[in-house]
């Protein structure tokens, strides 16, 4: 197993960040380290609560959880510090506050009461009720208007095999 020194690391570290974020394949290749080990500091890095997006994608395709970092990391700046740490990471000033806002709404809406969540257990299992008895109607009139079907055709043979009969 190789070890890594902490300039390797931290470089590494800076090409998984935004703005210039590199895949992790691309770094392994460039570097050879293998992905696996890449994959493993990017996870840890992540736990520690810094901001390594998991993939290279637009920053509004971000994880929830890396977002609610974000937020996080930014909740005391000021706008001058905001507006640094933004062009660092490649971030708008209006998606920071976009994710804060959506953060402080998370919870806005309010929980269900006991006697709500039994009401509706109880609406839905009517409700289930309801379509086992609407397909088993459906399943009902299918099968009476297959057998229809069968009979039409067979009053056709019928009426032709009858009128062959009467003209021979």
């Amino acid at each position: 197993m190789t070890a890594y020194s902490l300039a390797v690391q931290a470089d590494v570290r800076k090409r998984m960040s935004p703005p210039n974020r590199q895949d992790v394949p691309q770094i392994s290749k460039e570097l050879g380290i293998h992905q696996s080990t890449l994959y493993k500091w990017r996870s840890n890095w992540r736990l520690q609560g810094e901001v390594v997006p998991a993939s290279d994608k637009d920053p509004d395709r971000w994880s929830a959880a890396d977002k609610f970092t974000v937020v996080v990391e930014t909740a005391g700046f000021n706008a001058t510090e905001l507006s640094s740490y933004c062009r660092e990471r490649g971030l708008f000033l209006e998606q920071v506050d976009r994710w804060r806002q959506t953060a402080q709404d998370a919870n806005a809406n309010a929980v269900l009461t006991m006697a709500e969540q039994k009401e509706l257990e109880k609406l839905r299992a009517q409700d289930q009720r309801e379509i086992k008895a609407l397909k088993k109607e459906l399943q009902r009139k299918e099968k009476a208007l297959a057998e229809m079907a069968a009979l039409l055709v067979l009053q056709k043979k019928w009426e032709a095999y009858c009128s062959e009969v009467a003209e021979s």
